[in-house]
């Protein structure tokens, strides 16, 4: 038997640990063309919150009592699936658990890039896809551009920030308090915003970009979508990746400024990662040689052993990640 989380009801606002239950689950044989996988890094993400509404969106929502799901890395440790092999390392979404049976189609060994296992499921994993095809291909960001990011020490914030700057972008970054604020000005962002500091954000936004910004890579909504709308530039690009804001309360964005869209002619445009997956291969490309030119780099926060996933995923919510959130099995 495996252990794996379940989502014992629904919530309601914000989740609790009563929310979740481990459960013993039985793995299947592995039959032909199928691999059994011991997972070693767990990922937990904002999106899941939607996940566990019974409503309709463009990901099933999770079933309750059944084994949830999410990106995980892990070692396969039996194989009936030709080109894979014992102690091959894989990206897959069966996470949430010990251990997985997957068919092989559904396994993606990890490029060759010399890094952790574990940057596959931040900057070189789905939040790192999220920001690139986000910044430069749904808000075509381009050298000399101003760029606002709001969650920038988040790992798709964090990520974007350094990939905006390598393009030769000038990015304006927000983040919650001075230590991830110096964190993210480590990275390379010009100027980074404090929103946990008193004051208006409209009014820090525009100190910081007298002359506007072109580009917005939101990953909050509310008060930084508004603050972006009221210093956009005329035809200005939004790329909406998220809205922490509301994942738990529900309530409506209230956006003071939302009559600048149509003035100063701006583009909003909401994606999901999966619209660009055929492309990982660019990405990884691309990456890849940043990487090589000393561009990139990462922080994650990591929590030990499978219990400790539903705090993880609760942190999430609360400020307590610098960089990707993880959990080591």
């Amino acid at each position: 038997m495996a252990h794996a989380w379940t989502l014992k009801s629904r919530p309601s606002g914000t989740p609790t640990h009563d929310n979740f239950a481990l459960v013993d689950i039985a793995t299947p044989p592995v039959e032909a063309g199928m691999v059994r996988i011991a997972n070693r890094w767990l990922s937990v993400d904002p999106y899941m919150r939607g996940r566990m509404n019974d409503v309709k969106s463009y990901t099933p929502p999770f079933a309750l009592g059944e084994a949830m799901q999410g990106g995980a890395v892990g070692e396969i440790v039996e194989s009936a699936a030709d080109g894979f092999a014992v102690g091959d390392m894989v990206l897959h979404m069966a996470g949430w658990r010990e251990e997985a049976v997957l068919p092989a189609s559904q396994v993606q060994k990890l490029p060759p890039l010399g890094v952790d296992p574990q940057a596959f499921l931040g900057q070189l994993g789905m939040p790192g896809m999220t920001a690139y095809f986000g910044l430069l291909e749904v808000a075509s960001a381009k050298a000399g551009d101003v760029v606002f990011v709001s969650a920038a020490a988040g790992a798709v914030g964090s990520t974007l920030v350094q990939i905006a700057k390598a393009k030769g972008m000038t990015v304006i970054a927000s983040a919650g308090g001075a230590d991830k604020c110096a964190w993210v000005a480590s990275l390379g962002a010009d100027h980074v915003i404090d929103y946990k500091e008193d004051g208006s954000l409209v009014k820090k936004l525009m100190a910081a970009a007298p002359n506007g910004i072109d580009v917005y890579f939101d990953n909050v909504g509310g008060d930084h979508l508004d603050a972006a709308l009221a210093v956009a530039n005329e035809r200005a690009r939004f790329a909406i990746c998220g809205m922490i804001d509301v994942y738990n309360s529900g309530a409506a964005t209230q956006l003071r400024y939302a009559a600048r869209i149509i003035g100063a002619r701006i583009r909003i445009q909401g994606f999901i990662v999966s619209d660009y997956m055929a492309r990982a291969a660019e990405f990884y490309a691309d990456m890849g040689g940043m990487l090589a030119a000393g561009q990139l780099t990462r922080e994650e926060t990591i929590h030990d052993g499978l219990a400790s996933m539903p705090d993880a995923f609760l942190g999430l919510f609360s400020g307590g990640n610098k960089g990707k959130m993880l959990v080591r099995v």
